[in-house]
């Protein structure tokens, strides 16, 4: 729908607009945090059954949205590798570390920055370091993704 080369950086505008007014819809309904990885380890742990309607509405939600939106955007290049196993090797390093992290970039860089939380703050150093360590390494000295 839109040239790529002028386009990409309004993908990541509206995804970053999206993600803020979640987490600020959230937190006035709720009056808790938006934290992904939190909803979701609630229901796997069994932590979260006391709420558990409303956090099966949100991850349908995170997970609909894109799918609604496709017909009117075109699918969207996220320059991803195509290599599974490294896709689900990433996915389980994430999941492991958004539980030692006790939260994610949802709930530290997006709630928790926006409230000058400074556990949010440090959480979002470190896993962005984190994160271009793991660029550099995989991508430029090992090349597999």
């Amino acid at each position: 729908m839109f040239d790529t080369l002028s386009s990409d950086w309004l993908w990541g505008l509206a995804g970053g607009l999206l993600i803020g007014t979640g987490g600020a819809v959230f937190l006035l309904a709720n009056g808790r945090i938006m934290g992904a990885s939190g909803i979701l380890g609630g229901l796997i742990d069994g932590s979260g059954r006391s709420n558990w309607g409303e956090r099966v509405a949100f991850l349908l939600g995170v997970f609909a949205l894109p799918l609604l939106l496709l017909p009117a955007t075109g699918a969207v290049d996220t320059h991803a590798t195509t290599n599974l196993p490294i896709l689900i090797a990433a996915g389980l390093c994430v999941g492991i570390g958004t539980r030692m992290a006790n939260g994610c970039t949802s709930g530290h860089g997006v709630c928790g920055m926006s409230r000058l939380s400074l556990r949010g703050i440090v959480a979002t150093v470190f896993y962005i370091l984190a994160g271009g360590l793991t660029v550099a390494l995989f991508r430029h000295l090992l090349g597999v993704i």
